[in-house]
């Protein structure tokens, strides 16, 4: 049976604040599970309360159909997006002792600090303080921290943020890897083109509330079809405007990106970008996953 985490009706006040409202959402094992929402939205509140650093007020989580606790905790790795490592100690010796909590023994957590270090190109730096690391580099070791007991479950919180382009590749391919292999891995991220890149599904949420879920290719695909017109010497989308229905959702470098519903004639769309001048690009296109977003958590 493949391994599933479930987060069931979670509920969450902080004062009047209500951080988590009824969520529910599905991660399952062998996918890469982008979570998102705008800040405040109730990720990293969701995240500390799949490891029991918050309590919930209703709602359970399940993994594999048994509820969360202490023991299944052990088989989980989090990265929180706040530090949560020890400043003054060595790489090397804190992910070794870190190993150990999990129970790993002695020479077990020597070889998988090892082969993490190795496999996040940070192996020169094992007997570097974390606090003399770059900010991409401290990341590096944060995620080797919860890869190192070899978890079935990986919950990250933003850890693509602030890295360069060899981090973010790094890092994205491990996340990939780790799926599939088999574990349940989700990750919080605003960079929402590299959530597209790396992610099969996601689950975003608003005011503590799931909003939109599903593949990244279903989201893709559903509403209005999209469209991109370039029309030769024109700067501007205005002469779609006219047209009932079309919505233009963004206009870049002359190219104008178009939300078309469906009992609106394609011909039409094309007819009205002639009238203006010679079209040199007429295309449908999938929807993109800030589009999906920002129509999923409009007020």
């Amino acid at each position: 049976m493949d391994h599933l985490l479930e987060i069931s009706n979670l509920t969450r006040r902080f004062g009047a604040v209500k951080a988590l409202d009824g969520l529910s959402f599905r991660i399952p094992a062998g996918q890469v599970v982008g979570f998102l929402g705008p800040n405040g939205a109730g990720k990293t509140t969701t995240m500390r309360a799949i490891f029991g650093l918050t309590d919930l007020e209703g709602g359970s989580i399940l993994w594999d159909g048994v509820p969360v606790g202490p023991a299944q905790r052990r088989t989980f790795g989090y990265m929180p997006e706040e530090r949560g490592l020890y400043p003054s100690m060595h790489v090397a010796e804190q992910l070794t002792y870190l190993a150990r909590l999990h129970g790993l023994s002695a020479s077990d957590a020597a070889a998988a600090t090892s082969l993490w270090l190795e496999h996040l190109d940070i192996a020169d730096r094992a007997d570097s303080k974390v606090e003399s690391l770059s900010h991409g580099n401290q990341q590096r070791v944060q995620l080797a921290a919860a890869l190192v007991h070899n978890p079935d479950v990986l919950i990250l919180d933003e850890p693509l943020a602030g890295l360069d382009p060899a981090g973010i590749d790094i890092i994205g391919n491990v996340l990939v890897e780790q799926a599939h292999s088999g574990r349940c891995v989700l990750f919080s991220s605003h960079q929402l083109d590299l959530v597209e890149d790396l992610c099969e599904s996601v689950a975003i949420i608003d005011h503590g509330h799931l909003v939109a879920s599903g593949t990244v290719d279903e989201l893709a695909t559903q509403g209005s079809r999209r469209m991109a017109v370039r029309i030769e010497g024109v700067r501007d989308g205005e002469w779609a405007r006219t047209l009932p229905g079309v919505s233009i959702s963004q206009v870049s470098g002359g190219e104008v990106r178009l939300s078309v519903p469906e009992n609106v004639d394609s011909d039409a769309v094309l007819d009205a970008a002639r009238s203006r001048g010679r079209v040199v690009k007429f295309d449908f296109e999938r929807r993109k996953l800030s589009e999906v977003f920002r129509e999923a958590v409009q007020p």
